[in-house]
């Protein structure tokens, strides 16, 4: 495999699709151009696969390896076929106490239905969500002490858990920098660029050679970064697909590569 210019990493909501409308296309042009460069761009985001895939024929990227599920997992085919990691883990769900298991309500314990309700994803959207391969979204109704003692159980499978705003979400492990670097090594380690806009991409974006923070007008802001003082990383002034476009094609013409 040819090593090209750069590897371009990207989450998704609020970052390459708009927070509001979920429109990528203010970003179009430049896909298209990285596309035709022989740069690919690497989505990455909480989302599974069967969500994943058609945005990704849309957006012209080809067979560009995604990080799925938090990176949970990477998937480069068009349909993913093993789910065994997905069935064990909620094999190691169901073997915790009762009294722990009654108070995690996961995606495979609610249903499309249900998942539309809690995420406010459309009936279609619900479907792929409830299309795990990898982790385990669901909420937490106990208090913090059954929280640890849940957690020390599913330690007993390997499972572990990362919590976001709403969600806490079971895997066995990895992140968005860990799928980063295995397939940066798949590409003959070229220049890495990860852009995204929540604290679940600090990782991603500390880890990358150059990060670019996406404005998000709708949450909290992320703090300094370790590398950001070091110009590693920039933030920009606008949000969502159009900030993408405008920052990344700075930074790229700053770098001297020609898209």
């Amino acid at each position: 495999m040819t090593t090209p210019p750069a590897l371009v990493f990207s989450d998704l909501d609020g970052t390459l699709l708009d927070h509001e409308s979920y429109d990528w296309t203010p970003a179009a042009d430049l896909l298209a151009r990285l596309t035709a460069a022989g740069i690919p761009v690497c989505l990455a985001s909480s989302k599974t696969a069967a969500e994943m895939v058609p945005l990704r024929a849309a957006m012209g990227l080809g067979a560009a390896p995604m990080i799925c599920e938090n990176g949970a997992g990477i998937v480069v085919e068009t349909a993913v076929r093993d789910r065994g990691d997905y069935e064990r883990l909620r094999a190691g769900l169901d073997a915790v106490p009762a009294d722990l298991r009654a108070k995690f309500c996961g995606f495979g314990d609610m249903g499309p239905a249900r998942i539309a309700e809690v995420t406010g994803l459309d009936p279609q959207s619900a479907v792929a969500a409830a299309e795990r391969t990898f982790s385990e979204p669901g909420l937490w109704s106990g208090d913090e002490a059954e929280l640890s003692a849940f957690l020390a159980a599913l330690s007993d499978s390997g499972i572990s858990a990362r919590r976001g705003g709403r969600f806490l979400t079971l895997s066995f492990g990895g992140t968005k920098a860990d799928r980063m670097g295995e397939i940066a090594a798949r590409y003959g380690d070229p220049l890495t660029i990860a852009l995204g806009d929540a604290p679940n991409d600090r990782e991603m974006l500390e880890t990358a050679d150059y990060g670019i923070i996406i404005a998000n007008p709708h949450g909290a802001a992320l703090p300094l970064l370790d590398t950001e003082a070091a110009g590693r990383i920039r933030r920009t002034q606008q949000p969502g697909p159009h900030g993408w476009s405008r920052d990344l094609s700075a930074l790229l013409s700053e770098l001297g590569i020609d898209v």
